[in-house]
């Protein structure tokens, strides 16, 4: 292979063991890992278990930016812990205030050509910056903060070639959009996305942070964009010239799937309720009323998505109806709108300011009134996740959501402009750029972060044990679900249950409660049951793309602790389907679709010699009702390990001899 584009340089020059084939196992290294407080405080009691002395990696960074409602002592006693495992272990932390981890850790630590592994599914917005940047579940990210590899199966590659420029009133928010209109939320499911092509000429490294960090809601393993003069120009803003590279794909490159996106040629795009693929261009659902509009979060943070808002609001009042959100994404871009005077414009506006974070993304506030529209630059839209259970959010792009809020009702752009005068700003860059890196606290020198000791409120306790799996199961269907179940849908975000997430007993009583109200409280009674513990618990059957969405590993262990053994699903999302298997969970699909409509909640499934089956076999059988089931696994060598084990972390203490 001689001629390589920008994902497979990144690879080959971080290829531990494998091949760049695509399907082959391989294992990357891995020089800098994210983690946010809602995944960061499982990563730092996984560090614990693991008796690690310090993280392995280049550089490690812990951002406080999800849970910032301070409403009880729950989330102060977290951030506090994290604060003191980032002292013990040896990694950046970020205090609460700061902001949202992916364009912080954009500005401050990313770099072309380096490999990021994070605890959070939109890590891949790195890949703006020329990065193979991750997410994953928050036990890998440790693994990998220990010095491990990151494993996974070589994806495809598929470059898609950017051409044109992109009109007045249509930003980098209708480009993801338009590729989800495309492939809706699976389509990317094992691929790597790389942009190239003459149309980057005019997307800034903002802009490609957009793109990339929305990724995500294809389903893809991460995003990866060139490193070129954007990105210099970039990182020089940001006073970090000196960590600039140049990355561009060999002339003769090729991808193994290929698409063209004319960017002269789209228009304002917007995705309905309930999900980021249901999209459709916003004329065709002009004329809503609207409650909320909702700007900032991770997918839409840099100065230009605020600053056309306050340039579109300017001299103008928001309709009483309607409530104008503004989520500034760091405390440096909230200084620099505010030295500039477009916070000013916003404030005038009629705005509600927050506090620099996640918020309202993740249903830390800001929920919307039942029934009644929310139109948000957040990267998610299911079912409740916004904090109000029957939700109705549509995800656009700042022009989109400002010009209706103008009007009160879902307006198209390009239309509002030209009836309120307002001029197309262009590309606006900041007029008093300020860099503020004060609430960014180093890792102490070794031997003092020796010395620390971690500090764990009434809320945090160690992770539970898993039991190694047995030979036999024979364990009922507790539950059913369809297609595209999220995370959100397995074990809520938001202000009620997040801040259990140190607390696996008490968070475990929330799993599937969307769902089914029930599961909980029957999942527990079976174990209470059973006479047999390490034999007892219960199977899961699902549809397709099971487990999209947040990279939470709760998702996973606390079903786990309720007892979940296994999991039956026509197809998986790639970061939930390993969380299982780190934790003792063994992720089966189906071998003939149809088994999912013959196998119903409440029938008994049996396994006999399954730790033989699982370590040597593709295909297991289970048996129900007198008929036979096959189901596959696709599973890496080393997940297979985990499972037998009980988990990642009981393997790799074993492994360790400890």
């Amino acid at each position: 292979m001689t001629s390589l584009n920008v994902a497979q340089k990144i690879i080959k020059d971080h290829l531990v063991e494998g091949e760049m084939k695509p399907g082959a196992d391989i294992a990357l290294k891995i020089d800098q890992t994210l983690t946010q407080d809602a995944t960061g405080t499982m990563v730092m009691l996984a560090l614990e278990a693991l008796e690690l002395d310090r993280v392995k990696t280049e550089l490690s960074a812990q951002y406080v930016d999800h849970n910032l409602i301070q409403a009880d002592n729950k989330n102060a006693d977290d951030h506090l812990f994290l604060e003191s495992a980032c002292r013990r272990y040896g990694v950046w932390f970020s205090r609460p205030g700061n902001g949202v981890s992916h364009p912080l850790h954009m500005q401050r630590f990313g770099a072309p050509g380096k490999t990021l592994l994070g605890s959070d599914s939109h890590t891949p917005a790195a890949g703006s910056l020329g990065m193979l940047a991750m997410g994953a579940g928050g036990l890998d990210v440790a693994m990998a903060m220990a010095g491990e590899p990151y494993r996974l199966r070589m994806p495809q590659l598929w470059g898609v070639k950017l051409t044109g420029e992109l009109p007045p009133w249509v930003s980098a928010k209708d480009v993801i959009l338009e590729m989800l209109r495309r492939h809706d939320v699976d389509g990317a499911v094992g691929r790597i996305i790389e942009y190239y092509g003459p149309g980057l000429a005019k997307l800034t490294a903002m802009d490609r942070h957009v793109i990339a960090n929305m990724g995500t809601e294809l389903g893809a393993t991460s995003t990866v964009f060139p490193s070129d003069g954007e990105i210099k120009k970039f990182l020089k803003s940001e006073g970090r010239e000196g960590d600039w590279r140049e990355i561009f794909p060999d002339e003769n490159a090729t991808y193994d799937c290929h698409e063209e996106i004319d960017l002269s040629k789209l228009e304002p795009l917007i995705a309905r309720p309930s999900s980021p693929g249901d999209v459709v261009p916003v004329h065709e659902v002009a004329g809503k009323e609207i409650y909320q509009s909702y700007i900032g979060s991770s997918a839409n943070p840099g100065y230009r998505d605020f600053a056309v808002c306050a340039h579109m609001v300017k001299g103008r009042r928001m309709p009483d109806i309607v409530s104008f959100d503004i989520n500034p994404t760091s405390c440096q871009l909230l200084a620099t709108l505010t030295a500039d005077g477009r916070l000013v414009d916003l404030i005038e506006a009629g705005a509600r300011l927050h506090q620099t974070g996640c918020n309202g993304c993740i249903g830390m506030g800001q929920a919307p009134a039942t029934g009644r529209i929310s139109l948000r630059t957040v990267p998610r839209n299911f079912p409740g996740r916004s904090g109000t259970k029957e939700d109705s959010v549509y995800l656009c792009s700042p022009e989109t959501a400002t010009a209706s809020a103008l009007m009160g009702r879902i307006s198209d752009p390009r239309a509002v402009a030209k009836n309120l005068g307002i001029e197309w700003p262009g590309n606006i860059e900041p007029v008093r750029p300020i860099i503020d890196k004060g609430l960014l606290t180093p890792p102490p020198p070794v031997e003092k972060a020796r010395k620390s000791e971690l500090v764990k409120g009434p809320n945090i306790d160690s992770l539970p044990v898993t039991a190694p799996l047995p030979d036999r199961l024979e364990i009922p269907v507790l539950l059913k679900v369809g297609d595209n179940i999220s995370t959100d849908e397995i074990l809520p975000a938001g202000a009620r249950v997040l801040p259990y997430r140190s607390n696996i007993p008490k968070i475990s009583q929330f799993a599937f409660e969307t769902i089914d109200a029930t599961y909980a409280r029957r999942a527990h009674e079976l174990l209470d049951e059973a006479k047999d513990r390490d034999g007892a618990g219960h199977i899961i059957l699902g549809g397709k793309n099971y487990g999209q969405g947040s990279s939470r590993e709760h998702a996973a262990l606390a079903p786990r602790f309720a007892g979940l053994r296994v999991v039956i699903a026509k197809s998986y999302a790639r970061i939930h389907k390993s969380n299982l298997a780190n934790f003792g969970v063994l992720p089966l699909e189906f071998a003939h679709e149809e088994d999912y409509d013959r196998l119903e909640k409440g029938q008994v499934i049996t396994f006999d010699h399954l730790r033989e089956a699982v370590k040597e076999q593709d295909c297991i059988e289970g048996k129900s009702g007198g008929k036979t089931f096959k189901f596959r696994q696709h599973l890496l060598p080393r997940e297979r390990e985990y499972i037998l084990a009980g988990g990642h972390i009981s393997y790799w203490r074993s492994k360790h001899g400890k």
